[in-house]
């Protein structure tokens, strides 16, 4: 009997073939960005066929990045809108736990904030219009410039050049901030910014969960992302991809000096094969917003925004929550210059882009909430 190697070429063909879930994650080469923004896959794979990343989603990893998110002080600022949602003949009003706000801009076009209840009659003041300045109940005329009267109390209002912003203390319950957490963005004069809004019956923290699990991109979202690898889910994440505002010069004393977050390198698809490689940072800044910022690739330094903001509960007592996202997109190619340029046209397609991934994302954040609120979330 033979003691040499065995040949088992002719061997059973019914062995089980390996299954993808037990290959360890595959290196990836650095993202660098090329010569032109779009890239061409070489090897795609089918979505059966990707490599699993349940292994990776730890539930407790992400609960984790949640409670230490959930720990940050927001100073009491809470995401009302888009700026350019800020009209010259009306209010922008949200309902924000309960309390209703109404924002619009005063003679002197600053920003002002306050209840959107009338005292005098209680009107909603979110149908009432501006006038030079003034807002005008529509029920008997009683006009508010933004400063007190008759009880009504202006609120902390504040304008980031995206988006804007209240600060309700009753509400919060934390020790306030002169201004909200705002993280540190490109700017805006070179850059392309898009806001979209969405509502799901869900609470912020199931928004902010949904943001702190980047595996599922590749699986939940295959219209929109492949070939996703988280690299790195440390507190050291943006170490050396993400210069801190310090290193810039940017002024950003609010944000935490703890700050950790996730590392992804992913490809967002384009059409077909096309692709753009990047690789991103995943970080929560404070306990209701979630930035992802591109650090190496195509548009590096451009930052999408995540705010959630909690609006009341519906007539079944279900908690509701507003979803803020803001894009503000850069570039230094030459190009870039155009689209600019046609940022009137590029706004609508970047919002639809958007809504059709948060179409999923709040789907996902309402099982989440609806486990939850019945004791059967097994993270």
């Amino acid at each position: 009997m033979s003691t040499g190697p065995v040949d088992d070429r002719s061997g059973d063909r019914s062995r089980r073939r390996p299954d993808p879930a037990d290959r360890p994650a595959r290196p990836l080469r650095p993202v660098r960005r090329g010569r032109y923004p779009l890239s061409l896959r070489r090897n795609t794979v089918d979505w059966e066929r990707q490599r699993p990343t349940w292994r990776e989603a730890r539930p407790a990893l992400i609960a984790d990045a949640l409670k230490r998110a959930q720990a940050r002080p927001s100073g009491n600022w809470y995401v009302v809108g888009a700026t350019s949602d800020v009209r010259d003949d009306r209010p922008l009003a949200r309902t924000i736990a309960g309390q209703e706000v109404v924002v619009w801009r005063d003679a002197t076009g600053q920003l002002v904030a306050g209840p959107g209840i009338c005292p005098h009659l209680g009107a909603p003041l979110r149908d009432s219009p501006v006038r030079c300045g003034t807002l005008v109940c529509h029920w008997h005329g009683l006009g508010l410039p933004g400063t007190s009267f008759a009880g009504w109390e202006p609120l902390p209002a504040h304008d980031d050049g995206v988006l804007v912003w209240v600060r309700l203390d009753d509400v919060g319950g934390e020790v306030p901030l002169e201004a909200p957490v705002v993280p540190v963005r490109p700017a805006l004069a070179g850059a392309v910014s898009a806001v979209y809004v969405g509502v799901g019956t869900c609470e912020p923290e199931d928004v902010v969960a949904n943001r702190l699990d980047p595996w599922h991109g590749a699986w939940f979202h295959p219209y929109s992302f492949v070939d996703l690898t988280v690299v790195s889910a440390t507190a050291a994440a943006q170490g050396r991809d993400e210069p801190s505002p310090r290193e810039t010069g940017a002024a950003d004393e609010s944000a935490p000096t703890d700050e950790d977050g996730f590392t992804v390198d992913v490809s967002f698809k384009v059409a077909g094969r096309l692709v753009v490689p990047v690789r991103a940072v995943f970080t929560a800044p404070e306990p209701r917003t979630v930035l992802m910022r591109i650090t190496r690739g195509e548009g590096a330094g451009s930052v999408v925004e995540t705010h959630a903001t909690p609006l009341g509960a519906d007539e079944h007592g279900r908690p509701r929550t507003a979803v803020v996202e803001a894009v503000v997109a850069a570039s230094d190619r030459p190009g870039f210059a155009v689209a600019r340029r046609m940022t009137p046209l590029l706004r609508p397609l970047m919002r639809a882009a958007a809504s059709r991934l948060w179409r999923d994302d709040l789907a996902y954040a309402e099982r989440r909430w609806q486990l939850r609120s019945n004791g059967r979330f097994p993270g």
